[in-house]
């Protein structure tokens, strides 16, 4: 659930239109795409696992990272068959060339599936806006702890901040903020397995590998917000000039990061045992190196914070548009409509960061959403429309799969929404 996500869709959508114009498909490379799909998957969750392998255990967390991991894949792919199908079923005349996930919740249920899948699209989104909030929030408070609480930042420094960046809607001149912030990932994570490789001296036989059955959801909700992607699976396999080869690069790029994460979960929990926090970052020593991460980190997230954005103005701007409220009272009173959709960008922003105040534990918030919202995103609903729209023309054993991970799901965003209700 990446920032970078939605400057990946536009830039996938513009190559579809001009592959098109040639009478192919998008331009990418296999290269290009696979560096693609990293970024839309991997940001600001990865620096949340370290805690999940302290819950669970670094042999049960690396299971879990790896279920999830694969499930995701699995599913992803899923939604690359309904496309496929759906091409044979149209006409190369009628046949538009993309397909986005609203698109396939419209050709399976209507217009209650479009709306049932932006709206959870819209609260995934909103997910990771707040995550990005409270990660802020509270790195800022650990280099400038004398200044202010987590709260406090939020309210004085981000909120002013983002609302005026909300007025900016070119995601392309944001982009350079996208591609630091990975940057400013890559360092943390690199810092964090270079305090561990100097903590190899003290005893680690008191890590626990195990830490029991209950501890594996916790650590399975943080993995799959960790490997959220799923609006942009389409939007990648289209714009590759080859998309036969889509599944073996998304294959490739998946491993890899299941590798990574795993590698980074296991050597920050090995590094600062039970006392790894919720964000590594936070463990990492008050060294004038640490704190510039943590600030670059920071400063980056500020800019592409917008960008996360981005979908959820979309939406509803698109629902308040096709309203015509807003053209009706344009017509009475000039501006209304650029004073009504601004608004708009303000009221959503101020009630993320009213939201973000006041939830203290970024690990359990992540993994909160990872096994609700994501889990609905990641397992159900591809299952679901793959079910409807390949299921007539699938083996037995495949249809049972897909049941499989549809209950799975359902079941898993069950238990997070109760564990969430009856955990305080």
């Amino acid at each position: 659930m990446e920032g970078a996500a939605p400057l990946l869709a536009a830039r996938g959508e513009e190559e579809v239109v001009e592959g098109r114009r040639r009478g192919g498909g998008g331009g990418a490379t296999s290269a290009q795409t696979l560096g693609n799909v990293v970024v839309s998957i991997v940001g600001t969750g990865v620096l949340g696992l370290p805690y999940a392998f302290r819950t669970a255990g670094w042999v049960a967390g690396s299971v879990g990272v790896a279920a999830a991991g694969s499930a995701t894949l699995y599913c992803m792919l899923l939604l690359v068959d309904c496309r496929d199908k759906l091409e044979e079923k149209e006409s190369e005349e009628t046949y538009h060339g993309h397909y986005t996930y609203g698109d396939l919740g419209e050709k399976c249920f209507g217009t209650i599936g479009r709306c049932l899948t932006e709206i959870l699209i819209l609260v995934s989104q909103a997910g990771g806006s707040v995550a990005y909030l409270i990660f802020i929030g509270q790195n800022l408070h650990s280099v400038f702890s004398q200044l202010m609480s987590p709260a406090a930042f939020i309210f004085a420094i981000l909120l002013p901040v983002q609302i005026a960046l909300s007025f900016i809607r070119s995601l392309s001149s944001l982009s350079p903020f996208s591609i630091f912030a990975d940057v400013c990932n890559v360092l943390a994570m690199a810092i964090v397995i270079k305090e561990d490789l100097q903590l190899f001296d003290h005893p680690v036989a008191n890590r626990s590998a195990f830490n029991g059955l209950w501890a594996i959801p916790f650590t399975f909700g943080v993995a799959v917000f960790c490997f959220e992607g799923f609006s942009m699976t389409l939007a990648l396999e289209s714009s590759m000039a080859e998309r036969r080869k889509f599944r073996w690069v998304l294959s490739q790029a998946v491993v890899g990061i299941i590798i990574v994460y795993a590698c980074f979960g296991v050597c920050g929990y090995l590094a600062y045992g039970e006392a790894t926090k919720d964000i590594i970052t936070l463990n990492l020593p008050n060294s004038w190196s640490s704190a510039a991460v943590k600030v670059g980190l920071c400063i980056a997230l500020v800019f592409t914070f917008p960008v996360m954005m981005h979908p959820i103005h979309e939406i509803v701007e698109e629902r308040f548009q096709s309203s015509g409220c807003l053209q009706k009272l344009s017509h009475k009173v000039r501006g209304a409509e650029w004073v009504g959709l601004h608004s708009s960008r303000i009221v959503m922003v101020t009630i993320l960061s009213v939201v973000a105040s006041f939830i203290p534990a970024f690990g359990s918030f992540i993994s909160f959403v990872g096994s609700t919202v994501c889990a609905l995103l990641s397992f159900v609903l591809p299952t679901i429309f793959h079910l409807s729209i390949v299921g007539s023309s699938m083996s037995p054993w495949r249809r049972w799969g897909d049941y499989g991970f549809l209950l799975f799901g359902l079941g898993f965003a069950g238990y997070g929404l109760i564990t969430a209700l009856f955990s305080h």
